[in-house]
């Protein structure tokens, strides 16, 4: 009970004050027009006026919705519980003077109401409409509300102050020339340097007319840097080749400087929170930067140093070449369309066998693939239905003869940390700690109200596992990958750490016009110790690092970047093998 009531505290001192009484003055209404009929239901003519009366919310949300909602119609989803309230006003006005026909509606519209206004209340979203200010404006009232309620301000040392001066001047350049690339550059490049997985900056804007100085060009390669610290060629066009830059190549210098210095000096700030996965980046994108023409010099299969210009592939080429490499580095599949991103979580859960000992189980979203059992979990820090989900499928390859496991979690796009506390529950019989619902005091405190631990279950706790995770394995799956390597029988392995983000998003601005919206956490969530779960600071250390590196070398790339093999799950294989 304890853990429920802090995960109710904390979920609704986490909403948005303004948006609960909205919806908090909704539920009285319609407490007090039941009121009025009980006491006027023998009296046709206040009847009458009783009707009239319940179009008041309807024109309550109708006012919200101009005051908060209008030119930003995104934002409407994170308000549906508390106009689905005036909706149900709407539907008892046929039944005012029907005795019958009001008690059969009454009672289902009343546990709906409740239902509706306690999701709505404990909801209440941090959403902000900045979309009738000019590009000034709007930048300026973004930098308040995050400085006023962005969750990790005082963990990051963050000075707003200071990234608004530093930034301003683009963003009046943009609004001076109306560009909104230009304006979407400015507040992106501000958010790099929070460094955290969860801000997100998202520009709707005519791409063809605008465009934008952070976008990539494409040469036809993209740079890797190997353990031994050389920078090859991957992912190499056939323009390319013939050149004679092949995959493998060992690159020297971009456009004149030594190729790792024009990674550090030319590619724009990353937002990676881990400033390891943030070098990864940087590097595999210096083949993004240049003009029309770039000079690049390599080195030819007798050691000499050559250099050769390449030109800008042409726009009618459908994916860039830095993008297909990082997707393959990422082992990651764009989900373009509803089906596709339908069939990614569909393969949640999935187990086989990889073979004939080592069983392998997929874990791409920390969700039981319902949105009730999703809060039921959350509020009572208990996610029974998907850790039978996954007694399920681990009995199944039991019983096929799995002595090892591969846990996927590569790619996660997070969800509910319970989820992966569900998983650790069968894989332990000790008792560990997983995360702390919080609240962040007006001095920039933190104060735990739920504790959400891991219950060592034990069916498989002796089973060796290794769990593979990666830079673009976020929130709830960075989460689950702490939780696992916290138990003596998993490794938790990778080519990068995780992404290094796990607090709960909510934030939402929408800028000038529509043109930018930026997201961003407002729910905090803590460890053991009392601080932020695994975010880092302002240095981007690593505070969830994976036990061991995959190591990456010529043949690792090759397999990686030319011949579309999974490397990282061969080699979980191998090392299960030879550590089982």
């Amino acid at each position: 009970m304890k853990t429920f009531l802090g995960s109710l505290y904390h979920a609704f001192a986490t909403a948005n004050k303004v948006h609960l009484l909205w919806c908090a003055g909704l539920l009285v209404m319609m407490l007090i027009f039941a009121l009025l009929h009980h006491r006027w239901r023998d009296e046709p003519s206040k009847l009458s006026v009783w009707r009239w009366l319940c179009l008041l919310p309807a024109a309550a949300v109708i006012t919200h919705y101009f005051l908060y909602v209008h030119g930003a119609p995104d934002l409407l989803f994170g308000f549906i519980y508390m106009y689905v309230i005036a909706v149900f006003a709407l539907i008892l006005m046929p039944f005012a003077k029907r005795r019958i026909g009001y008690r059969i509606a009454a009672v289902p519209v009343a546990l709906l109401t409740l239902a509706a206004g306690f999701l709505g209340c404990g909801e209440a979203p941090n959403f902000y409409n900045f979309t009738r200010q000019s590009y000034t404006e709007s930048f300026r009232s973004l930098i308040k509300t995050m400085d006023k309620i962005y969750i990790l301000k005082e963990w990051k040392d963050v000075d707003f102050a200071a990234l608004e001066a530093k930034y301003l001047p683009a963003v009046q350049e943009a609004e001076d020339a109306q560009d909104p690339a230009k304006f979407t550059d400015a507040v992106a490049l501000m958010a790099c340097e929070l460094h955290d997985g969860h801000v997100d900056v998202m520009g709707d804007y005519d791409e063809e007319q605008y465009k934008s100085a952070l976008d990539w060009k494409d040469y036809g390669l993209a740079a890797f840097r190997l353990d031994s610290g050389e920078v090859i060629a991957v992912c190499t066009s056939e323009k390319v080749q013939k050149l004679g830059i092949a995959d493998g190549t060992v690159l020297t210098k971009w456009n004149g400087k030594p190729i790792l210095q024009a990674a550090e000096e030319d590619v724009p700030d990353d937002s990676d929170s881990v400033l390891t996965n943030g070098e990864v980046y940087r590097i595999m994108t210096v083949c993004g930067q240049g003009g029309d023409t770039v000079d690049v010099s390599y080195k030819d299969k007798n050691g000499n140093e050559k250099t050769v210009t390449l030109t800008e592939c042409s726009s009618e080429d459908t994916q860039p070449t830095v993008m297909r490499a990082l997707y393959k580095f990422a082992h990651f599949t764009p989900l373009r369309s509803e089906a596709g991103y339908q069939a990614f979580l569909d393969e949640n859960y999935s187990t086989r066998m990889l073979n004939d000992k080592c069983g392998y189980l997929r874990l791409n979203a920390e969700t039981a693939g319902n949105e009730t059992k999703d809060i039921i979990g959350y509020l009572t820090g208990n996610q029974k239905w998907s850790r039978e989900r996954f007694r399920e499928g681990l009995r199944s390859l039991k019983a096929q003869g799995m002595e090892y496991l591969v846990v996927d979690l590569r790619c996660n796009i997070g969800g509910f940390d319970e989820v992966g506390c569900a998983l650790c529950d069968l894989l332990t019989t000790e008792d560990y700690y997983g995360q702390g619902l919080g609240v962040r005091k007006k001095d920039g405190s933190y104060v735990c109200v739920s504790d959400h631990c891991i219950h060592g279950d034990g069916e498989f706790a002796g089973l060796p596992v290794l769990a593979l995770t990666n830079m673009r394995c976020v929130s709830a799956g960075d989460g689950t990958s702490l939780y696992l390597s916290k138990l003596p029988n998993v490794t938790l392995a990778g080519m990068t750490n995780p992404c290094g983000c796990n607090q709960e998003v909510g934030g939402r601005c929408v800028l000038s016009g529509g043109v930018v919206t930026v997201a961003f956490p407002t729910g905090l969530i803590l460890d053991e110790n009392g601080d932020p779960n695994i975010d880092t600071r302002a240095d981007r250390v690593s505070r969830n690092p994976v036990d061991v590196h995959i190591p990456l070398d010529y043949d690792a790339a090759m397999k990686i970047f030319r011949d579309d093999q999974d490397y990282e799950l061969d080699w979980a294989i191998s090392y299960l093998e030879q550590n089982s």
